[in-house]
């Protein structure tokens, strides 16, 4: 969402007023973030480069606050200097420096306007250093004060206040299922074709990004019809629907457990075997491998991405596609917290491979995948939305060198920031996710 009525200026003014007491908290919760591991790994760090060499903000920058090990050094020296013996008796021998206004702004400046999150550092760290864990902590730890750029905050806010982060009403959100409702009818030509909502006893539960229902309506009905096919048990939730949970990316966890715990709970509340969670990178790593650890429970039913799904349908003969329906040459995004952070690797291959005559990959790819910019809640904050186009510059060259027309990304955050990379730097292509090329090739039996 954009930062509407807190510019730069009033960010700076607010730091400006943290006292004695607000720095004690930022400390405080840093510290309790952190296992003896995590604590270690501050001061693991070899000086190699290989991470800057890793860096999408780096590469295109060229600025050396950019590279990962700046960023873990402004937060390792504020470690030592409050918890680390040495640091707090010798501070120069370590390079610690206690905590203070002037350094909260760079903590905002590097690790929220330089740090998409996208992991791709520690694959190539020699030393194995979790340096997007870390910096979600520091965020976190800023959170805690209130020291967040208004557009991720609100966006949180948004979303715990209102039950999705668009802020759509139920109402609206009940009139879009019944309209797209007719649109799939249409399509499939049956007037029983159904959008379910609150079905009880339905195999899976499906949630959506809100932008879907908002901007992108095309992608709900590609879903229905694809699960029209299958001859699916599913529904959605007319109260709890959202997939993203944008408390991963400000770091808190409080906030990021409850926006996941509503989707379990309507899950059992509604007594569904499984939870599938439509095209959304970051929706999948927080719901799928970060809220049981945020909510310390097990979630007792299974959790998917719809891609898992349409896979598992077409092994099974579920469905019938023509590859001959999407003629054009098609590539494919990974999106980081997807495929190098949430391990879904291979499946969107094997659909495309299934349902497209022409599939090439850009390079790198798979887990060393560049981030197109769009993650770590980059696309709501505005103050550093020219720094995020220039860090995409390396996936608008990746998208050239394949040649292909079409872009398919099962993620919206990076749907969003390629439509924003196509227009400026020209690509000429077109952005689906995955479930929308698949809706297009599907064969629809009588």
């Amino acid at each position: 969402m954009p930062e509407k009525s807190l510019n730069k200026d009033e960010l700076l003014e607010k730091i400006d007023s943290l006292s004695s007491q607000d720095h004690e908290k930022i400390l405080l919760t840093f510290k309790h973030s952190l296992t003896s591991e995590y604590a270690a790994f501050l001061n693991t760090c070899a000086h190699c480069g290989l991470c800057a060499d890793s860096c999408h903000y780096y590469l295109t920058d060229k600025d050396p606050k950019s590279s990962p090990a700046y960023k873990l050094k402004q937060i390792s020296k504020v470690f030592n200097s409050s918890f680390d013996l040495v640091g707090k008796r010798f501070p120069a021998l370590v390079g610690a420096e206690k905590l203070s206004n002037k350094l909260i702004k760079e903590w905002v400046d590097t690790l929220f306007g330089r740090c998409s999150l996208c992991g791709r550092c520690t694959i190539n760290c020699t030393m194995g250093i979790n340096i997007p864990y870390l910096i979600r902590a520091a965020r976190g730890a800023l959170a805690s004060v209130g020291i967040v750029p208004l557009g991720l905050q609100s966006t949180v806010n948004t979303a715990v206040n209102k039950g999705n982060n668009m802020g759509i009403l139920k109402e609206d959100w009940l009139e879009t299922v019944e309209w797209l409702e007719e649109e799939l009818q249409q399509d499939v030509q049956n007037p029983e074709a159904k959008l379910p909502l609150d079905k009880l006893g339905a195999r899976i539960l499906y949630t959506i990004n809100p932008r879907e229902a908002m901007f992108f309506p095309l992608s709900i009905t590609a879903a229905g019809k694809v699960f029209y096919a299958a001859k699916e048990s599913w529904t959605f939730s007319s109260e709890n629907y959202d997939v993203t949970n944008y408390g991963l990316y400000n770091g808190d966890d409080e906030a990021a457990g409850l926006l996941s715990s509503r989707l379990i709970d309507t899950m059992h509340a509604l007594d569904c075997r499984e939870l599938i969670l439509a095209e959304c990178g970051h929706g999948y790593n927080s719901n799928r491998w970060e809220a049981p650890e945020w909510l310390n429970r097990n979630y007792g039913n299974e959790v998917k991405s719809i891609l898992q799904l349409i896979a598992g349908y077409i092994r099974d003969d579920r469905i019938k596609l023509d590859p001959s329906k999407n003629s054009e040459v098609v590539t494919l995004h990974d999106p980081c917290n997807l495929v190098r952070l949430g391990g879904l690797v291979e499946e969107q291959r094997f659909i495309l491979r299934h349902c497209v005559d022409n599939f090439v990959e850009m390079t790198p790819n798979r887990e060393k995948n560049y981030c197109c910019g769009g993650g770590g809640g980059q696309l709501s904050k505005t103050r550093f939305s020219e720094r995020r186009i220039q860090a995409g510059r390396l996936k608008a060259e990746q998208i050239k060198a394949t040649g292909a027309k079409i872009v398919a990304t099962p993620c919206h955050n990076c749907i969003d920031q390629l439509m924003e990379l196509n227009k400026h730097y020209k690509l000429d292509i077109e952005i689906k996710t995955v479930t929308e090329i698949v809706a297009d090739a599907l064969i629809i039996s009588a």
